[in-house]
């Protein structure tokens, strides 16, 4: 066996341009294989790391993938508001370490705003328990003082000191928009990859001052200056939604209870890790889908070995004679095109993989400073071992049709080839 190894090693040498296309074409299917399940594994590993370190989020009575879609990626809209006392209550619990309220409904050209206390730069935690980073400036301190995500400020090209107008709503027209009290950006945060990155952040008492002399959506008649406002104190009346910190887990379960048969007004406690894996699990059609190009990527590079196999069967006809009139028998031509499309395969594997790693640490340095992503040059899991050996199975597989053809083929039939 090891003779025929190095036989085949031999015959690929003897073909070398071929040889190495057909390694690439499997290479290329192997790199893409391995990229889309690293892609699909770090999307949902990401997805589940938008928030961590929350141990509840809190809003009104809702679905629990309703209440995490408008509360963390900012999609959609809450089913009714939290009363601020009923925030202080909870906030006051005794399991309580910290809460970050949040209020939305406002926007600034297709962004939307948040507002929420500085405890959100403290305690909001994304990824692996990483906090928010202020890449510039520093975090709002005075009633018309904003933060940007990472994506508002380089998408609209921003810098700290630019003044900002937010619209009332979703929609950014020019009749709902507080353009006499245009805000200041004091700072950028860092990328996260996570919808922070898209979001506009505001204090709550701008919140309520920018609202004055509006009602249901509508500016009811002239608004007051950003000086004169600027002297008032304001009080949030309502919130959108809660985020909590306890002191310890155990007792997420018990407060979860306890909000969820909240006696003031119909509330929600929702786990985030439980919520997102519902989420996820809603997008499984998509993750199939992945999968399933995958697997069509690493077929059609094996088809093209086995092409390319079948192509090169008839021109060695000769090579195959002579080999039979020194004495190979016709199981030795056989094991020797299956050992070709073994070390085909298995140097295309290889490759891919050195392709691939390759690729990944090149892009690593520019995702995490684009886009907040982090991604893991991490060994080959068990899964992704699993499926290189399905694909150097198959490469095996695909060599038996040429190899049945090459055990056919008699020596008179060799000799008379003509040359």
């Amino acid at each position: 066996m090891t003779a025929i190894i190095r036989l085949a090693w031999q015959s690929l040498l003897n073909r070398k341009a071929t040889a190495v296309l057909t390694i690439l074409t499997v290479a290329i299917s192997v790199c893409l294989l391995l990229g889309v399940e690293k892609i699909r594994t770090q999307a949902k590993a990401s997805f589940a790391n938008t928030i961590s370190g929350t141990d509840l989020i809190v809003g009104a009575r809702s679905g629990q993938v309703n209440l995490l879609l408008y509360s963390v990626f900012r999609i959609g809209n809450a089913t009714n508001n939290i009363d601020w006392q009923s925030y202080q209550n909870i906030r006051q619990h005794p399991a309580v370490d910290w809460a970050i309220p949040i209020s939305l409904g406002d926007s600034h050209r297709g962004y939307r705003v948040i507002g929420t206390t500085p405890d959100y730069f403290r305690y909001y935690r994304y990824g692996q328990k990483q906090s928010l980073v202020l890449a510039q400036g520093r975090a709002f301190e005075t009633l018309f003082d904003t933060v940007l995500g990472s994506e508002v400020a380089k998408k609209l090209n921003y810098q700290i000191g630019d003044e900002i107008i937010i619209a009332h709503g979703i929609s950014d027209k020019a009749f709902n928009r507080h353009d006499n009290l245009p805000f200041k950006v004091v700072g950028i945060l860092a990328p996260t990859g996570t919808p922070v990155d898209r979001s506009v952040h505001v204090s709550l008492p701008a919140i309520e001052a920018i609202h004055v002399g509006w009602e249901s959506g509508a500016r009811l008649g002239h608004t007051p200056t950003a000086e004169s406002l600027s002297q008032a104190q304001f009080e949030p009346k309502q919130i959108t939604a809660l985020f909590l910190g306890l002191k310890s887990r155990i007792q997420a379960f018990s407060l979860q209870r306890s909000i969820n048969s909240y006696p003031s007004e119909p509330l929600s406690a929702i786990m985030p890790g439980i919520a997102l894996h519902e989420l996820w699990g809603m997008m499984s059609i998509a993750e199939q889908a992945l999968l399933a190009v995958s697997g069509f990527v690493v077929i059609a590079g094996l088809m093209g070995m086995l092409t390319n196999l079948l192509t090169s069967l008839n021109e060695r006809r000769r090579e195959m004679a002579i080999l039979r009139a020194m004495g190979a028998r016709p199981v030795h031509i056989f094991f020797l095109l299956i050992s070709e499309a073994t070390v085909i395969t298995a140097a295309g594997i290889l490759s891919g993989i050195g392709l691939l790693y390759l690729a990944m640490a090149i892009a690593q340095p520019i995702l995490q400073t684009q886009f907040g992503m982090v991604l893991s040059l991490s060994a080959p899991t068990a899964y992704e071992y699993f499926l290189l050996g399905m694909v150097q199975i198959a490469g095996m597989l695909a060599g038996f049709i040429p190899a049945l053809q090459a055990f056919r083929h008699s020596l008179s039939d060799g000799m008379t080839i003509k040359v």
